[in-house]
């Protein structure tokens, strides 16, 4: 083994011992980066197929005949983007991740939450591009990064699609969604984000793969969806680490 790969493997060892793995939702040292302990991986639901083409929404039954249908929502009303992937559903721990890496100073967990969405993005060719929800200027001031952007950027190099985190802005700080209907929640990020003049060359025509960390109601989403197809986006895919399954009122 040549000398510098020698000392490669004797410094990981080093940061090994003293900086062991951990699990992304407990904090329970794992034998191997990116991995989560038995009780919380036990705990994650996967989310795949049989499911609605559209949004995703795991059906209960499977076969051919699930294999190009919607959900009932989708054809009642269908949403603003071709398609929405999740790597899990949302839950107690899935929530601990995303929390993690939001506020807690963990931006390493956004690979670990790139590597299990990387199985559900679709390789395109030199149209696609991979763009991150956008966070509020004053958010970022406050947290140091956007952790939908961190997200996008390990996803860019398993795909081979290039990333552009300049290309949608939010313009308008929103305030928090929690708590409130679909309806309150869509007129909250009515108009709050924007594309520039100087990015709608960049967008004409292209597959946008719109990148965030949670999928709630979709309001956000949609409201970039919707940003980006006025633009001259051909279309608009969205993947995020985990969606909200249970159906929610208003």
């Amino acid at each position: 083994m040549p000398a510098a790969a020698l000392a490669r493997s004797a410094l990981r060892q080093l940061l090994d011992f003293a900086l062991p793995p951990r699990c992304p939702a407990c904090g329970e040292i794992v034998g191997d980066p990116h991995s989560f302990c038995f009780e919380c991986w036990q705990s994650l639901t996967f989310l795949g197929e049989p499911c609605c083409t559209r949004c995703g929404l795991p059906f209960e039954y499977g076969g051919e005949a699930a294999a190009a249908v919607e959900c009932a929502r989708c054809l009642a009303e269908p949403p603003p983007f071709e398609r929405l992937r999740a790597a899990v559903a949302y839950g107690e721990t899935a929530r601990k991740v995303a929390l993690r890496l939001k506020y807690s100073g963990r931006p390493a967990v956004a690979a670990t939450l790139a590597r299990f969405m990387a199985r559900h993005v679709e390789r395109g060719g030199e149209e696609a591009l991979l763009v991150p929800v956008p966070l509020h200027r004053w958010r970022i001031w406050r947290r140091g990064y956007n952790q939908a952007a961190l997200i996008a950027g390990e996803l860019a190099a398993p795909s081979g699609i290039p990333v552009d985190p300049h290309v949608l802005r939010r313009v308008r700080a929103t305030p928090s969604l929690r708590g409130l209907n679909r309806r309150e929640r869509a007129e909250a990020v009515r108009g709050a984000f924007r594309i520039d003049r100087s990015a709608r060359e960049r967008l004409r025509g292209r597959r946008i793969l719109l990148v965030d960390d949670v999928y709630t109601s979709g309001a956000t989403a949609s409201a970039c969806a919707r940003v980006l197809k006025r633009a001259g986006a051909a279309s608009v895919e969205i993947y995020c680490w985990a969606r909200v399954v249970r159906a929610e009122k208003g």
